[in-house]
C-alpha cells in the first residue's frame, strides 16, 4: 500500500493515482449561462459544493459565490450576479453532498434560501473521526495530493468584483479533490468500522444547519466574563458594546474591526472599579483607522456611567448546559472524563468527540438522558462506562 504521507514525486514513482492540481472551470455571473450546470445537475445524484462569503470584510454576512463540481466539471456560480436560481435550489434537494466544514456553508445557504441538502460527506468529520492531526481542507490536500491552495486567497474579499484568476482558481480547487478525499476517506472509516458514526455526525450537522445563525437577542451585549459586573461596569459594557454595533453597521465592517472584545472588558473593568470617565478612556487606542470614533465612544462610556444597571435586559434564566452540579454530580462527571478520555485513547481520537464537557456535566446530571444527550454511537462508547451501565 502506497503511504499518503509520502512525497508527491516518490507517491508518482510508485505508481499512485494523483489527481490534476488544475481544474477546468465555467465562471456563471449571466442568467444565459446556467442551462450547462441545470444540464449537468439533472445528469447525477452527487455534487461536491463549497462557498464563499464576505463575513470578515462586511457587518452583514452575504453569500457570495457557489462552488459546484458536477460529473467531473466544476462551476463557479456568481451569487451576488443577481442571477435567477430557483431551479437550482430545486435541483439540489434531493442530492447528495460531498462538503468539508459544511456547519457555516449550511447555516449561511439555510439563512438564504432556507435551503436543507438531503445527505452529505463531510471529509471535515470524516478527518476528526480518523484522528488526523490537521483537518482543514489545505492541510488535508497537502498531506494528500500535494496540493498547495492559496492562503491569500483563503482570506480574500469574496464580495469585490470582478473576482480575480488567483481568486477564481482557489475556489475551483476547494472542490475538485472532495471526491478523491472521500473516496480515500471512506475506506478508512469502513475499515474501523466508523461509517456510521460519520453517517450519524453528518445528520446532525444538518439538522443543526437548519437553525441558521443565531438571531440578535437583547443579552448578546453580555460578553466574556460579564456576569462577574455588578455595578457602573455592567452600565459601561452594554453602552460600549452598542456603540461598536452602531459603527460597524455604519462602516459595513465586522464588529471586531472596530475593537476587540478585550477592549470593551478593560472599560467594563475599569468602570466597575470605579475610575472616573478620563482615567477609563485612558485605555482607549482605536488605531489610526478609527481614531475619529473617539469622540463617539467617549460619549458611549459617559452615557454607560449614568445608567442604572437595573434598567439593563435582565439576565435569561440559567443555561440546562451550563448546570451547577451537586459534589456527588460533579464526582460521577470527574468519573465519566477519566473513562471517557480512556477510551478515546484506545480509539485514537480527541476526546471531545464522544462527547464535550458541557454533554458530560449534562450526563452527571440526568445519566438516564444519556441517549438523548449524545448521538448513538457516542452513548454506545459511553455505555461501556462502570458509571452508566445501570444509567
Amino acid at each position: 500500500m502506497i503511504s499518503r504521507f509520502l512525497p508527491l514525486r516518490l507517491r508518482r514513482l510508485l505508481g499512485a493515482k494523483i489527481i490534476s492540481p488544475a481544474p477546468i472551470y465555467q465562471l456563471i455571473d449571466q442568467p444565459g449561462q446556467l442551462a450547462p450546470l441545470f444540464t449537468a445537475l439533472d445528469r447525477v445524484d452527487e455534487v461536491a459544493l463549497d462557498t464563499e462569503a464576505d463575513n470578515m470584510f462586511h457587518y452583514k454576512t452575504r453569500l457570495c459565490l457557489l462552488q459546484f463540481l458536477v460529473d467531473g466539471r466544476v462551476f463557479l456560480v456568481d451569487a451576488l450576479a443577481g442571477l435567477p436560481l430557483d431551479g437550482l435550489w430545486k435541483r439540489l434537494e434531493q442530492k447528495h453532498f460531498i462538503m468539508h466544514g459544511s456547519d457555516f456553508d449550511l447555516r449561511l445557504l439555510h439563512d438564504l434560501c432556507r435551503f436543507r441538502p438531503h445527505s452529505i460527506f463531510d471529509t471535515m468529520l470524516a478527518a476528526q473521526l480518523l484522528n488526523r492531526p490537521r483537518v482543514g481542507l489545505a492541510s488535508l490536500l497537502e498531506d494528500h495530493f500535494g496540493v498547495k491552495l492559496s492562503k491569500e486567497s483563503q482570506k480574500a474579499n469574496w464580495s469585490r468584483r470582478p473576482l480575480t484568476q488567483k481568486m477564481l482558481d482557489y475556489a475551483a480547487l476547494d472542490v475538485w479533490h472532495l471526491p478523491a478525499l472521500r473516496a480515500l476517506l471512506k475506506r478508512e472509516l469502513i475499515r474501523l468500522r466508523r461509517m456510521e458514526w460519520l453517517e450519524q455526525q453528518c445528520c446532525a450537522q444538518i439538522e443543526a444547519g437548519r437553525t441558521g445563525f443565531a438571531v440578535p437577542d437583547e443579552n448578546d451585549w453580555r460578553i466574556g466574563q460579564s456576569e462577574r459586573l455588578r455595578g457602573a461596569g455592567l452600565g459601561v459594557l452594554h453602552a460600549v458594546w452598542h456603540w461598536r454595533e452602531q459603527q460597524a453597521q455604519l462602516l459595513d465592517t465586522p464588529p471586531f474591526k472596530v475593537c476587540g472584545n478585550k477592549l470593551l472588558l478593560q472599560l467594563a473593568g475599569a468602570a466597575e472599579f470605579g475610575d472616573t470617565e478620563e482615567t477609563i478612556l485612558t485605555q482607549v487606542h482605536l488605531g489610526k483607522r478609527h481614531g475619529r470614533l473617539f469622540p463617539s465612544l467617549a460619549a458611549a462610556v459617559r452615557a454607560g456611567l449614568a445608567r442604572d444597571p437595573h434598567s439593563l435586559p435582565r439576565r435569561r434564566g440559567r443555561d440546562p448546559n451550563h448546570l451547577s452540579l451537586t459534589m456527588a454530580e460533579v464526582a460521577l462527571q470527574d468519573r465519566i472524563k477519566a473513562d471517557r478520555d480512556k477510551l478515546a485513547a484506545k480509539l485514537s481520537i480527541e476526546p471531545t468527540l464522544i462527547a464535550t464537557r458541557s454533554q458530560l456535566a449534562q450526563i452527571a446530571h440526568h445519566p438516564r438522558k444519556l441517549d438523548e444527550i449524545l448521538l448513538p454511537w457516542q452513548a454506545d462508547i459511553l455505555r461501556s462506562i462502570p458509571a452508566l451501565k445501570h444509567g
